[in-house]
This record gives structure tokens, C-alpha cells and sequence, in this order.
């Protein structure tokens, strides 16, 4: 799978080729896939699974557009790791558990950004969710592909 995968970014790479490194161009073909599926599980949660409505719990209530969040990560969690892993940041010679460790960090880190996002936009600037949740990811994916290159899948230096 990874081999076909691959194959299929490198060739889509080429007219990009001059503008990007083949990094930078994976990451933002492997992101957008997940980004896409993220949004997409987003929207059906919220609208068919929880049908706009929040969660109760005995303690708590989780409004529907931060519950949906949650239910979408459970799939773009581990897609997003092994895209990463495997696709993106393949080169990177970190053990792989380090590598989970910090990037369950960056997500973690992710999520609060995220949740706060959604909050100010949702709530205070009173923006659609799905449209909020579009402008919640591009603040993000920034941070997160800044952050994984640097440290999350970070190449470290040979003595």
C-alpha cells in the first residue's frame, strides 16, 4: 500500500515540481486526504449521528459541533500517524513510539487549538460549524506541519 501510494503522489508531484520540495507536496496531498476525511466524518457526525443536537451526560453536556470533533478524530488519529509515518516524514530516523508519543503530544495540542477555534467561531463570531471547522483547520494544519518537521518526525543529526 505504501509503495502504491507513493507511486501515485510522485506522479502527481511533477507539475508541482519547481514550486515545492516533494516533501512539502506529500504532506499537503496526505494532509488534504485526511483533512478531507476529517470534514467529512465532521459533517456526518454532527448532522447525522448527533442531528445537531448535544450529548448528555450526568455531569457534563458536550454541544454537538464539539462532540463531532471528537467522533471524526477517532478515525483521522491513526490515518493521519501513518501517513506521517510511512509517507511524509518516511526519513525520519526517531523510534517509532517516540514518534507516537509526540505526535499524540502535537495532536493533544491540536485538539485544544481546535476547540478553541471552534468555541470563538462558533459561538462568539456565531459561524456556521462546517464553515467554522474549515477555517478551525487552515490556522492548524499550519502549526501541524510546522511542528512534525521539526520535531514530531524530526531527522536527528548522526554523531
Amino acid at each position: 500500500m505504501k509503495r502504491f501510494i507513493l507511486l501515485v503522489l510522485d506522479f502527481f508531484y511533477q507539475p508541482f515540481a519547481k514550486l515545492m520540495p516533494l516533501q512539502t507536496f506529500r504532506y499537503l496531498a496526505c494532509g488534504s486526504g485526511n483533512t478531507a476525511m476529517d470534514i467529512l466524518l465532521y459533517y456526518v457526525s454532527y448532522h447525522f449521528i448527533l442531528h445537531e443536537n448535544p450529548i448528555h451526560f450526568s455531569f457534563l453536556t458536550v454541544s454537538a459541533h464539539i462532540a463531532a470533533l471528537f467522533m471524526a478524530m477517532i478515525v483521522t488519529f491513526p490515518t493521519g500517524f501513518l501517513l506521517s509515518k510511512f509517507i511524509v516524514f518516511s526519513e525520519s530516523n526517531l523510534r517509532g513510539r517516540v514518534q507516537l508519543m509526540r505526535y499524540f503530544m502535537l495532536v493533544g495540542i491540536c485538539i485544544c487549538l481546535n476547540y478553541g477555534f471552534m468555541k470563538l467561531f462558533v459561538e462568539y463570531f456565531h459561524i456556521y460549524p462546517t464553515i467554522a471547522k474549515v477555517l478551525t483547520t487552515i490556522f492548524v494544519v499550519g502549526f501541524s506541519y510546522l511542528t512534525q518537521k521539526k520535531f514530531t518526525f524530526k531527522v536527528k543529526a548522526s554523531a
